[in-house]
């Protein structure tokens, strides 16, 4: 299935922007055990959230995946949006509108700017969900 290499493609590249940061970025992947950080740090969650598989030929050789990549920056609750929306900022230059990634002869398209989403605040964290959507085809 396509998902898994549209998966390994956006949490690939994100993993290795969270690396080389000055301040690394942990990173909770789905179905993966993760601790947060103990200081309070900020971490990510990574999503990826396919649509339904289309098909826009005749003859049923074209394959369309569609769907989300989200990833929410969680940040320490009480201590304002700021640094949040900093790591937001560099994510959404990590993931412009119309890039491609390829593995082999498969190409995913980022097919909208990164969105922001209202922040999710809980007692001790914050979350702030951001989102983009691809596309990718086979023939």
């Amino acid at each position: 299935m396509s998902d898994r290499i549209i998966r390994k493609l956006f949490e690939g590249r994100l993993k290795a922007w969270a690396d080389a940061r000055p301040t690394k970025l942990q990173i909770a992947y789905e179905d993966v055990a993760f601790t947060p950080p103990a200081n309070g740090a900020a971490c990510l969650k990574a999503f990826l959230l396919p649509g339904n598989t289309d098909s826009e030929d005749l003859e049923g050789k074209h394959t369309s995946y569609r769907g989300v990549f989200q990833v929410s920056v969680v940040t320490a609750s009480g201590v304002g949006r700021g640094a949040a929306e900093l790591i937001a900022d560099e994510i959404a230059a990590l993931f412009p509108n119309n890039m491609a990634l390829t593995e082999a002869d498969f190409a995913v398209f980022v097919r909208s700017p990164m969105a922001t989403a209202g922040a999710i605040q809980g007692d001790t964290s914050t979350s702030l969900p951001l989102s983009f959507q691809y596309r990718a085809d086979t023939f």
